[in-house]
């Protein structure tokens, strides 16, 4: 059996929110896997880790810039929320958000370009920035949408200057629609992707992986209820049918209306504008998402340290 930490068992309990010793229980179920024991707990119905597994742990700024049929996210962290409000590090990030954009979303080609006014490089310039701020502080992810005919449309949620926030989203829409129609429908698709936070634009593009493991909890807890096999198979694909309803773009209930899935908001926005309408691709950075922060005891590690 595997020797459970104790802070094992706290990690595990702050991801999913069970119990200690359920945790604990699942850790030993794993062999110390902590994958393993979120899927355990999940399938006894202990946790909800899938609606946690986005937690933001991280401060900074999101920027998105969107022009015609081109737009660009880009993600610079830093270690506290008071340097989101500094004027400088929003400039940094605005700045970082057009260069991203002729870097074409690469982060590493995005680093090795000149900054504007200083004769430094982004990398260069980031740890000027460092220095006078006194945080540590990264460019942490980027991403380009491009169409040849269409638009791309942008968002940001809890905004703290113009194209600046907490949540930045961009949706690409290929069309020969008039340009203005196009944009004032993606904005709208873009303030539903910043709500509804889908994981996939369809269902031919979600992760093979993601679905097995989703579909293996799903099975497993169809089993526990009892039922004929030929019940629990029908239970499973309802299921299923829920996951993609869920975390699927063109099949979630546009938050707008409440009523029409993405799919049918586009083919009746179709029949409107007379010309075929098809969301390319979408991006959603959400700040912090997926990193761990540490919380720790600060005043108690510097007693420590001085012994």
């Amino acid at each position: 059996m595997a020797d459970i930490s104790a802070n094992a068992v706290k990690e595990l309990r702050d991801k999913t929110g069970a119990g200690m010793m359920d945790c604990k229980k699942a850790l030993s179920e794993a062999q110390g896997d902590m994958e393993a024991a979120v899927d355990w707990l999940r399938k006894k119905g202990l946790s909800a880790a899938a609606k946690k597994a986005g937690r933001v742990a991280a401060e900074g700024l999101v920027a998105v810039a969107a022009q015609g049929n081109s737009g660009t996210a880009v993600e610079v962290n830093a270690e506290t929320d008071f340097v989101g409000r500094n004027e400088q590090f929003q400039n940094f990030v605005r700045n970082v958000g057009e260069l991203a954009h002729k870097a074409n979303g690469d982060v590493e080609k995005l680093k090795t370009s000149a900054y504007p006014g200083t004769g430094r490089n982004v990398a260069e310039e980031l740890t000027h920035l460092i220095a006078t701020v006194g945080e540590n502080m990264n460019i942490r992810r980027a991403a380009q949408l491009k169409v040849g005919e269409g638009i791309v449309a942008s968002y940001m949620h809890n905004a703290v200057a113009p194209n600046l926030g907490k949540i930045g989203v961009l949706v690409a829409l290929e069309s020969k629609a008039d340009p203005a129609k196009l944009q004032e429908l993606g904005r709208k698709l873009a303030m539903h992707v910043a709500a509804a936070r889908p994981e996939f634009l369809s269902i031919e593009t979600v992760d093979p992986k993601a679905f097995d493991r989703e579909r293996a909890i799903l099975t497993e807890q169809a089993s526990q209820s009892g039922k004929p096999a030929e019940i629990v198979a029908k239970m499973v694909e309802g299921r299923v049918k829920k996951y993609y309803e869920e975390a699927v773009l063109l099949e979630q209930v546009f938050v707008m209306d409440g009523e029409n899935r993405i799919k049918q908001v586009i083919e009746k926005a179709s029949k409107e504008f007379c010309a075929a309408i098809k969301i390319s691709a979408f991006v959603r950075f959400q700040l912090g998402e997926g990193i761990e922060k540490d919380n720790g005891d600060f005043a108690a590690e510097v007693a420590k340290m001085a012994g």
